[in-house]
């Protein structure tokens, strides 16, 4: 019980840290596989990530349905952790989000790549994700059953972030800390991307520099450093 609500308890300062970062608005979400139980994750209710207390926590199971019974609003994009967790074994914590800087590079030819070293681990592909391919031009277009997010799972593939056409991206993390250490760098790796590309051509973060970043243990002191100060900026002193 003690790890459990370990977990939810880091479940409620990632929410706050990407709130307080702006890379959560008022939508948004996170979550991470339960300690306990593979077959579950843990993902707040419908609810803006700001506000996020251990109460607003639940359990799902793999297919996107609640471990038990909650009368409050759910997240209407549950099945697309639920279905990540189930195809990627490996990924612990799951991360969605609307970004204003990442969003050309999911409208445009224009690949987004990593150029700072801090998205190093991002990966040297981001693939896009555009849900008319398959469902159509009348979707709303939100990861709102099984059948779009195993879609959205399969253009994930094994890479670590995915961009979602006129939404945002996804991102997957080995643990919950890596998740969003990522994602408070995208946007700013896509702004001195788009910066750049204004003086020519660049040269992004190469293979062999990736995998020595993915080769770091999520979970070092040097990647814990970032999350303590994070929590502490956000207010979540109580939950450290």
């Amino acid at each position: 019980m003690a790890t459990l609500q370990r977990a939810i308890n880091d479940l409620v300062i990632a929410n706050r840290i990407l709130a307080h970062h702006g890379v959560f608005d008022e939508y948004g979400h996170v979550s991470m596989r339960h300690p306990g139980d593979p077959g579950r994750f843990l993902l707040a209710r419908d609810c803006p990530a700001a506000f996020v207390e251990p109460g607003d926590i639940l359990e799902f199971t793999l297919d996107g349905t609640p471990a038990s019974e909650d009368n409050r609003p759910l997240c209407a994009e549950r099945f697309l952790h639920a279905a990540i967790y189930t195809t990627r074994p490996e990924v612990n914590s799951v991360l969605c989000a609307g970004s204003e800087d990442v969003l050309p590079f999911s409208i445009t030819q224009t690949p987004l790549c990593a150029v700072l070293g801090t998205v190093g681990d991002m990966g040297t592909q981001v693939p896009v994700w555009d849900i008319a391919d398959k469902f159509g031009e009348d979707t709303d277009l939100a990861v709102s059953s099984m059948e779009r997010a195993r879609d959205l799972a399969q253009r994930l593939g094994g890479h670590r972030v995915v961009l979602r056409r006129g939404v945002g991206f996804v991102t997957t993390g080995r643990t919950l800390n890596d998740a969003v250490k990522t994602s408070v760098y995208i946007p700013k790796n896509a702004r001195t991307l788009a910066q750049s590309l204004e003086f020519g051509a660049i040269r992004p973060i190469s293979q062999g520099e990736v995998n020595q970043r993915l080769a770091i243990d999520p979970e070092s002191n040097a990647m814990r450093r970032g999350w303590e100060y994070w929590a502490r900026e956000a207010g979540c002193q109580r939950w450290l």
